[in-house]
């Protein structure tokens, strides 16, 4: 099962929706399985960064990377996140940031990540767009900046952009 909806409150209207949200990965991971069967994208050895608050998105991330035989390392929120950084500065291969994350925002999260790693290719999520965010989000270091929802084969072709070619290898 990809969602478990076992630790709902027992309120009708959040188990109808947990209920949706479950089938909605379900068409998802299937949409995700036909696609990997038509990609090769073999990132076997690299390592990506998922930082997201919302565990729909990481759980999203984690099936359709999984295809790719990536490593995926998550944090919940831009604290973790930094920490990390700080110890294990080069242990990314590409980071997937969230713009509004608790704590610490996802601009100030690749402010922190350039002091350490000027060379990871960070994509900017957002479900949120401004022109000034865009702006502020490569002002800071990020090499993209893309909207919620993200479909699977935007998210593979920007993996095959930074991890396979060799014009943007670090």
């Amino acid at each position: 099962m990809l969602f478990s909806c076992e630790y709902l409150v027992h309120n009708s209207v959040y188990k109808k929706f947990f209920i949706y949200i479950h089938i909605v990965f379900l068409l998802i991971a299937n949409k995700m399985q036909m696609h990997s069967d038509q990609h090769n994208l073999d990132l076997s050895g690299k390592t990506i960064a998922v930082v997201d608050d919302d565990l729909a998105t990481i759980r999203y991330f984690e099936i359709l990377l999984k295809t790719t035989s990536a490593e995926v390392i998550t944090f919940l929120n831009g604290t973790d996140f930094i920490n990390y950084v700080k110890t294990h500065p080069k242990s990314f291969d590409l980071v997937m940031m969230d713009y509004l994350i608790p704590f610490v925002n996802g601009i100030e999260c690749v402010k922190s990540l350039r002091k350490f790693n000027r060379h990871v290719p960070v994509v900017m999520i957002t479900a949120y767009y401004t022109r000034e965010s865009k702006e502020e989000s490569i002002l800071a270091g990020s090499n993209e900046y893309i909207l919620k929802p993200v479909i699977p084969e935007r998210v593979l072709s920007i993996l095959e952009k930074y991890l396979t070619r060799k014009e943007y290898a670090y």
